[in-house]
């Protein structure tokens, strides 16, 4: 399978574990390349510059990735430069754990149902 096809396959992996449509393609963008600017994740993700910036902003918040300005001349909106703060690994062991939780939470859910039932029925 080519690599841009493993590159939709993990997004679209990501988007199964509750990650939003756009910021997991921003994600696996980023992860792709050491830096990388917001024009060209726009260009290469098929994402406005809108949604660029809300996950990319989402993505800094969660500690996965860092951004820094680039300096520009003249005038116009500033250039910022997005790279990923920790490895790739550790960020899909944090995705892994925050699963689990889930699992975890939806087990304890069943069997207070079914303790439930049992004490009324």
């Amino acid at each position: 399978m080519a690599k841009e096809g493993l590159a939709d396959e993990l997004v679209e992996r990501l988007i199964k574990t509750g990650l939003h449509k756009d910021v997991a393609r921003t994600l696996v963008f980023i992860a792709e390349h050491e830096e990388t600017q917001s024009r060209t994740i726009e260009d290469n993700t098929r994402l406005r510059q809108p949604e660029v910036s809300i996950a990319t902003n989402q993505l800094e918040e969660m500690g996965w990735i860092k951004k820094r300005d680039i300096p520009t001349e003249g005038r116009g909106r500033p250039v910022h430069g997005y790279s990923l703060k920790k490895p790739i690994d550790e960020i899909i062991e944090e995705i892994e754990e925050q699963e689990k939780e889930k699992i975890n939470e939806i087990d304890t859910n069943i069997k207070q149902i079914k303790e439930i039932k049992n004490k009324m029925f």
